[in-house]
């Protein structure tokens, strides 16, 4: 399912018609939890939390990934993707699912957890170098010689269509938020929220500052290589948008904002102490916007954020909680 024109809501529909009457036993239709702003200290109306945390693979790449792989004929080498774990994760429960051989290619980056994690659902680990885009490069050559089905943790058609699943849930489930607080690394995610959304919603794009792929980007006009380190860097690492991601961003996001270790720390560690929420420094920076201010909502606003990851070394969220002085 590969085009030029820009992707949109047929697309998305296509991916829930692929999972429809034969999926529900692996994908999960997550759940939106509602709560009043104010009740939370927010200067807004109501906040809906998306728990995509609770997904098959602890994130919303269950999607992209399943979506891929029945799009399209499977080798019997099976499937290969390079991921700082998340989207690794996904393939590899998907290939088990499916029956079929999952490679995947990590960062030195990658947290221990989320290696075992993949060991534990029958994949092949690889480290592949010291960020995303070298691990990439190695999965890249390995493909060559393998011939498996290449996935890519957010710039393939199928991948960024089964994300905007995430979308069409989130209005089936809860109608139409005012905006969308989403979390950006390589742009998979919110590239199918924005295909969903489009204009109808305030898309609004959130990015650590050490990582900022998609601010660059729009400073500079077109996508562009970022060095890319801190605390989220595991799961929103990619070094530059996709391109994908960069055309819908182009056409639907209305903002894209940074947001320091510091706030997503706090924002994740509140999560967890106030509503008992683990999910991933990634997960966090919705939260952080509004905490810290970085995104200013109106005192009516319906804000949706979507709670992406869960897949966190319990020790990390100690030392996260500790960091942001949270007893």
């Amino acid at each position: 399912m590969m085009h030029d024109k820009l992707l949109d809501r047929s697309d998305i529909d296509s991916a829930l018609r692929l999972f429809d009457g034969h999926h529900e036993a692996f994908l999960r239709k997550t759940p939106v939890l509602k709560l009043d702003g104010r009740a939370l200290g927010l200067k807004l109306g109501e906040l809906w939390l998306k728990l995509e945390q609770l997904q098959v693979g602890g994130s919303f790449k269950a999607r992209g990934m399943l979506h891929r792989m029945l799009a399209n004929p499977i080798p019997p080498s099976g499937v290969i993707i390079a991921s700082g774990g998340n989207a690794g994760i996904a393939a590899a429960a998907a290939a088990r699912s499916l029956g079929v051989a999952c490679e995947v290619f990590v960062p030195r980056i990658t947290s221990a957890a989320k290696r075992d994690r993949l060991r534990q659902l029958g994949a092949t680990v690889v480290v592949g170098g010291a960020a995303y885009a070298q691990a990439h490069e190695a999965c890249l050559q390995r493909q060559r010689l393998s011939g498996a089905l290449l996935l890519h943790a957010y710039d393939q058609v199928e991948v960024v269509a089964g994300a905007g699943t995430l979308a069409a849930e989130i209005e089936e489930q809860a109608g139409l938020p005012d905006s969308v607080l989403v979390s950006v690394g390589g742009g998979g995610l919110i590239g199918g929220v924005a295909a969903w959304f489009e204009r109808r919603a305030r898309i609004v794009a959130l990015e650590p500052t050490l990582a900022p792929t998609l601010y660059r980007a729009r400073a500079a006009g077109a996508p562009v290589d970022v060095e890319v380190s801190g605390m989220a860097a595991d799961s929103l690492g990619a070094k530059r948008i996709g391109a994908i991601a960069w055309r819908l961003t182009q056409a639907h996001v209305s903002d894209a904002l940074l947001l320091g270790d510091d706030a997503i720390a706090a924002a994740q560690a509140w999560l967890w102490t106030e509503l008992r929420l683990a999910v991933e420094p990634a997960a966090a920076l919705g939260l952080a916007a509004l905490q810290c201010g970085a995104y200013q909502a109106r005192a009516d606003e319906t804000v949706c954020l979507i709670l992406c990851g869960a897949n966190l070394d319990p020790a990390k969220l100690s030392e996260g909680t500790a960091r942001a002085g949270v007893a």
